[in-house]
C-alpha cells in the first residue's frame, strides 16, 4: 500500500511543511506545527456553482439583494441594513459576552419569516432552552440540534430545509474525512468551506460562532476571516454592562458601523442613544475631563476622554491608556512638550476612555490634548463644550471626515461650544444652538478652552 502523505500545520497562521519544525517560520510560533493529513485531491475539487460563460459587466444584474430584519435594530445596522440571504457572517467575542445571547435573540424574531436552525455543538439542547426561558424566547419555528459531525447537521439542513442557519461554534465542528482534531486549521478551514457552499448554493444565510484568542484575534487562521462575507466582533469589558457589536469586515455594506447593547438579566437590551448613555455619569467641573465627537462607521457618538497626570514615583514614568492606542498617546504627550511647551517628563500619565469602549480615529486626538493639559494645569473645561480634529506632529490641528454629523449630535445633547479644526468650517450648515470655534494649531485651541 501507499504511505499515506502527511503534513504539518501551523495552528496559528495555516503554515504548512513537509517535516515537523520546533518554530514557524511564517508567524514565530513555538511548537505550532501539527501533523495533519490532508484530504484527497477528488474531496477537494469543488465549485460554488456549475460552469457558466462570461458576461459582460453591462449584462450582470445590479439588483440590490433583499434584506430580512432580524427585529433587532442595532444588529441590523451592524449588518448593513439586515440579513442578505445566501450571506456567511462570522461573530466573534470573549467567553460570555453574549454572542449566543445576541444570536438566540435575533433569531427568535428570525423565525417569525421561516424555519430558523440553531446548531449548538458546544451545550446541550436542555442548556439552550434554559437560556431561551430566561430571556424570555418563544418561537416556534426555532429549532435545536446538538451535533459536532458536519456530514449530520448537513443531512439534518437537506432534510429541515431552513431559512436560517447558526453554527456554534466553528470550532466544534468536526469533518469525518480529516484525522486532525476539531479547531484544528485544516477542520476549520474544511468545515467552513463546505458550509460556504451550502449558504451560496441554497441562499441559506449562515451565522458562524467564533473563539477568540488570548490577543483578541479570532482563533484559528486569517483565512476563515477571508472566506466569509461579513466579519462582527461583539466587546465589552466584564466590569461595564454594555456591550459593542463591531463590523471590521461586510461585503454588504460598511465597515466600522457598531451596535450598542446593554447586558440585562433579560437578556441583550438595545441602545438607540449610545451618546447619553456615555455621558450619563460624566463629572462636571473636574479636571482631567474633555467630551469628543467621535465617529462610528456612519454614528457620531459622544465619549468622555479622562486624563490623570501626576508626579512620577519611579525613574520612569508610567504612560497608560485605555480604550485608545498607548502610541498614539505618546505621541501626543511629546507634542504637548515640544509645541505646546508643557513640562510632562517627569509625569505619570494615564488615559482612559470612558463607558468601555475602544476608540481608533484621529480625530479623537484634541480631546485627548486638551484633558492632559486639563489635568496638567488643574483647569476644569466648560461641560458644555465639546471637541474633535487629527493633531499633527507639529502641532497643527488637520480637518476629519463628516463634521456635520458630529456637530448636529453636540447640538442635540445640549452642548453649547465645539471646538473644530478651521478647515472644517467651510460649507457646514451650523445649527443655532451651538457656536463652533475652528482652530488650526494644538495650543490655539488650548488657549480657546481654557480663556
Amino acid at each position: 500500500m501507499a504511505r499515506q502523505k502527511t503534513i504539518y500545520t501551523c495552528q496559528q497562521c495555516g503554515f504548512q511543511s513537509p517535516k515537523w519544525m520546533g518554530r514557524c517560520p511564517d508567524c514565530q510560533q513555538w511548537n505550532s506545527l501539527v501533523e495533519e493529513h490532508p484530504l484527497p485531491t477528488s474531496s477537494n475539487s469543488r465549485s460554488l456553482a456549475e460552469p457558466g460563460k462570461p458576461l459582460k459587466l453591462s449584462e450582470v444584474s445590479g439588483r440590490e439583494e433583499d434584506r430580512l430584519s432580524s427585529g433587532l435594530a442595532e444588529f441590523d445596522r451592524t449588518l448593513g441594513g439586515g440579513v442578505v440571504p445566501g450571506s456567511l457572517i462570522l461573530v466573534g467575542g470573549d467567553p460570555g459576552i453574549g454572542k449566543s445571547t445576541l444570536l438566540l435573540q435575533a433569531f427568535a424574531q428570525l423565525a417569525q419569516n421561516g424555519t430558523a436552525l440553531y446548531v449548538t455543538a458546544e451545550e446541550s439542547a436542555r442548556q439552550v432552552k434554559l437560556r431561551a426561558e430566561r430571556l424570555g424566547v418563544k418561537a416556534d419555528n426555532l429549532y435545536l440540534l446538538a451535533e459536532t459531525s458536519l456530514a449530520q447537521i448537513k443531512q439534518r439542513i437537506k432534510e429541515l430545509q431552513p431559512a436560517f442557519l447558526v453554527i456554534d461554534s466553528i470550532q466544534t465542528i468536526f469533518c469525518d474525512s480529516l484525522d486532525s482534531a476539531p479547531g484544528s486549521v485544516s477542520q476549520v478551514r474544511e468545515c467552513t468551506g463546505q458550509l460556504m457552499i451550502q449558504a451560496k448554493g441554497d441562499g441559506l444565510p449562515t451565522f458562524l460562532v467564533g473563539h477568540v484568542t488570548k490577543d483578541g484575534s479570532i482563533a484559528g487562521p486569517r483565512v476563515l476571516e477571508h472566506m466569509v462575507d461579513t466579519v462582527l466582533y461583539f466587546e465589552g469589558s466584564g466590569g461595564h454592562p454594555y456591550r459593542i457589536l463591531r463590523a471590521v469586515k461586510n461585503r454588504f455594506g460598511s465597515t466600522n458601523e457598531i451596535g450598542v447593547f446593554e447586558m440585562q438579566e433579560q437578556g441583550l437590551r438595545e441602545v438607540g442613544n449610545p451618546s447619553e448613555l456615555f455621558l450619563a455619569e460624566r463629572p462636571e467641573h473636574t479636571a482631567g475631563s474633555a467630551v469628543v465627537a467621535a465617529l462610528e462607521g456612519s454614528r457620531p457618538i459622544l465619549v468622555e476622554l479622562q486624563a490623570l497626570v501626576s508626579g512620577s514615583s519611579f525613574g520612569t514614568p508610567q504612560r497608560t491608556a485605555i480604550g485608545i492606542d498607548h502610541k498614539r498617546v505618546a505621541l501626543l504627550v511629546a507634542i504637548l512638550e515640544k509645541k505646546v511647551e508643557l513640562s510632562l517628563a517627569g509625569q505619570d500619565i494615564f488615559l482612559n476612555v470612558a463607558g468601555g469602549v475602544r476608540l481608533d480615529e484621529p480625530a479623537v486626538d484634541l480631546a485627548a490634548i486638551a484633558a492632559l493639559a486639563s489635568s496638567h494645569l488643574n483647569r476644569v473645561i466648560n461641560p458644555h463644550m465639546v471637541m474633535f480634529g487629527e493633531v499633527g506632529l507639529t502641532g497643527e490641528v488637520r480637518a476629519v471626515s463628516q463634521p456635520e454629523l458630529r456637530v448636529k449630535e453636540a447640538a442635540r445633547l445640549g452642548f453649547t461650544h465645539c471646538i473644530l479644526p478651521q478647515g472644517n468650517l467651510k460649507n457646514i450648515d451650523i445649527p443655532k444652538s451651538i457656536e463652533l470655534i475652528g482652530v488650526s494649531h494644538a495650543s490655539q485651541a488650548l488657549e480657546h478652552i481654557f480663556m
